[in-house]
């Protein structure tokens, strides 16, 4: 018997490997029949002009896998192989349509919402706290941790959270997870499970089209409701019949616009008026205020236990960390343990562990003083700018908050055409089309755009400014 091909496979392999996935083929295409002797290891590899263990090694592979089998004192067989019914490997090439392109960035300037300025993050004290936590906690790094995330951590937080948005909490109330969208998820689909619980969902409008989406692709009954100067409009929110409803108050995502305390009052006096009524507050970049001091929490202010608190660490630290958490009320914390007791917590456990000894350490809240004073002034210089350039034809909501701020600018141009121009002029930006989850009719005169300022450079931000207006004129 001749192994035609055994051997000549591929110029990157091991030898045994090629030995190993010549003779494979030839099982596969019938070339070696069911029950056929395959050589000696010692006449293969004289035929292969290769080492003994070479062909050791392919066989032992070989028979690991099923495609052959030993008699003792006798050799290698071929093993009796099912053959395939379709020949035809068309079918794996992958469509054309799900072929991911890989972006050209050279050139590109961003006037992204959902960056960070990764030039001052201090990576050498977030490595040391890496390395703090890898050598005090080896033990928990080999194993799973609680479904909740690592205690320790739970407790790091919630002391950060008192102390710097009021929250009141204990560790055992918060379950970390990568990404707030990740545990709006895992809640509604607990609560789903709960037939005593009604989970009609109403969201701000303009608001995050991402929790829209996710909460429309489980098929729960979501009502966009229209802000109003204050934030979101209650008497709607009453009239939709939700049970839960999601708000930005801090820094309304993406308008701008802050909260003041009468809607804040007004809302929680919504959830004293039923059963089972739940506010879920997203406090993404609450962290970021100027001028004033930060504003509290909704629910620092809740007194009757019905605030879901979410917070995130993607924009003080970097998004790509995914570590966010929320707070639960006691009764839906109990809820949540009994239907997901079996859950593997989703987040780096190593990563968590970094993080509070960067808390603990008191270099978080050093990183975020100097980044609060370095957003201030990007959001200072970036606002000047704008005016300067389109003068009376732009509004800005100078709300001093967060790290983007919300502009509208007189122009008959379409948000499509805004958003083409924009690629052609190696922009990126965020029209409100993104954000709006109704289909509203535009204003011929006037778009409005999410403006972040957080990755830009000040030395970039001219030109910057100087693309958005060849974009928008007329």
């Amino acid at each position: 018997m001749l192994l035609k091909n055994a051997g000549k496979n591929g110029n990157h392999q091991y030898k045994y490997q090629q030995i190993y996935k010549g003779i494979k083929e030839q099982i596969l295409e019938g070339d070696l029949q069911t029950n056929e002797k395959l050589p000696s290891k010692r006449k293969l590899a004289s035929q292969l002009r290769v080492s003994v263990n070479s062909v050791t090694n392919a066989y032992e592979q070989l028979l690991a896998e099923g495609y052959i089998y030993s008699i003792e004192r006798k050799g290698y067989y071929v093993e009796q192989i099912t053959k395939f019914t379709d020949k035809d490997l068309t079918s794996r090439k992958l469509p054309d349509d799900l072929k991911e392109q890989t972006s050209d960035k050279e050139g590109w300037l961003s006037f992204s919402h959902m960056t960070s300025d990764i030039s001052k993050f201090p990576f050498d004290t977030w490595i040391k706290s890496k390395q703090k936590a890898i050598s005090n906690h080896k033990t928990e790094l080999s194993e799973i941790a609680n479904s909740q995330g690592p205690y320790l951590v739970r407790k790091t937080i919630s002391r950060l959270i008192k102390l710097n948005r009021g929250v009141i909490c204990e560790p055992e109330q918060i379950v970390i997870g990568s990404g707030t969208q990740l545990l709006i998820q895992q809640l509604m689909n607990t609560l789903q499970s709960t037939s005593d619980i009604d989970t009609v969902i109403a969201i701000e409008n303009p608001g995050y089209s991402r929790f829209y989406n996710l909460l429309k692709k489980m098929n729960l009954d979501v009502k966009p409701i229209q802000l109003n100067k204050d934030g979101i409009d209650i008497k709607k929110v009453e009239s939709s019949g939700a049970k839960f409803v999601i708000v930005t108050p801090s820094h309304q995502f993406p308008t701008g616009k802050i909260m003041p305390i009468s809607r804040r009052i007004e809302l929680l006096n919504w959830t004293s008026q039923s059963t089972n009524r739940y506010i879920i507050e997203d406090d993404y970049d609450s962290e970021f205020k100027y001028k004033t001091d930060n504003i509290p929490s909704l629910q620092s202010l809740d007194r009757s236990n019905r605030v879901i608190y979410t917070g995130t660490f993607s924009k003080t630290l970097l998004p790509s960390f995914r570590i966010s958490y929320m707070v639960l009320p006691s009764d839906l914390l109990k809820v949540y343990k009994k239907q997901n007791a079996d859950l593997i917590h989703s987040s780096n456990t190593l990563s968590l562990y970094t993080l509070h000894y960067f808390i603990e350490d008191g270099e978080y809240g050093k990183h975020l003083k100097k980044m609060n004073n370095h957003y201030e002034v990007k959001r200072k210089v970036l606002i000047e700018k704008l005016r300067n350039r389109f003068g009376t034809r732009i509004h800005i909501e100078d709300v001093p908050a967060g790290l983007h701020f919300f502009a509208t600018f007189q122009t008959k141009k379409s948000y499509s055409e805004i958003e083409e121009r924009a690629e052609m002029n190696k922009l990126e930006v965020y029209t409100l089309k993104r954000f709006l989850l109704t289909n509203e009719r535009d204003n011929e005169n006037e778009k409005s755009l999410v403006i972040g300022f957080a990755s830009i450079e000040v030395e970039k931000m001219e030109e910057a400014v100087e693309r958005l207006y060849q974009i928008i004129s007329n």
